[in-house]
């Protein structure tokens, strides 16, 4: 029996060196059971033409590598709640995990480290996201809203969840 379950979640990311939460001041996890399939969640996460249905705060996405998905290695930059960043893949296993790491524009210093794991289930699958943060830019905005990037990551499952669930909804009415 593990006296500390959260522990084997933590080392299910495959944290960047220096990127841990044990290392990091501002840590969050944020995870929710959702009626959707795995491969609906995935085809979302991957597709950041969609983000702007489901991601509180996205402006855009810009990838520029000249593909039209994520995938290992793509680099984006993309406007997340005011904030302009740069951002790079680092973990890529479809239709089970997928992580990126970026810095804000204004302050290259200043990094984030952001996973997901998605689990199927019976009832469609699971949805795990973690991120951590670094650096004077992302401590003084937590500073002003201290739960504020937790907040985000619940909308954001939440509305990620309801376009899933719309998707397959639109799918199962066109293959009728």
């Amino acid at each position: 029996m593990t006296l500390y379950p959260e522990a084997a979640t933590f080392e299910a990311i495959k944290w960047p060196k220096g990127m841990a939460p044990s290392q990091s001041p501002i840590h969050f996890t944020n995870e929710l059971e959702v009626a959707a399939s795995a491969e609906t969640i995935w085809s979302l996460l991957i597709d950041p033409n969609t983000w702007p249905r489901y991601y509180p705060g996205v402006a855009h996405v810009q990838l520029l590598d000249g593909q039209e998905s994520l995938r290992l290695g793509t680099r984006f930059e993309t406007s997340l709640a005011g904030q302009d960043v740069a951002v790079f893949v680092q973990e890529f296993e479809p239709m089970t995990r997928i992580a990126w790491s970026g810095y804000p524009k204004v302050d290259e210093q200043s990094t984030a480290y952001h996973a997901w794991i998605i689990t199927p289930t019976p009832g469609g699958c699971h949805l795990w996201t973690e991120e951590t943060m670094q650096g004077p830019h992302w401590i003084e905005l937590a500073k002003q809203a201290p739960d504020a990037f937790w907040l985000a990551h619940e909308r954001l499952l939440a509305d990620l969840a309801k376009v899933a669930l719309e998707r397959e909804a639109s799918l199962a009415r066109n293959h009728r």
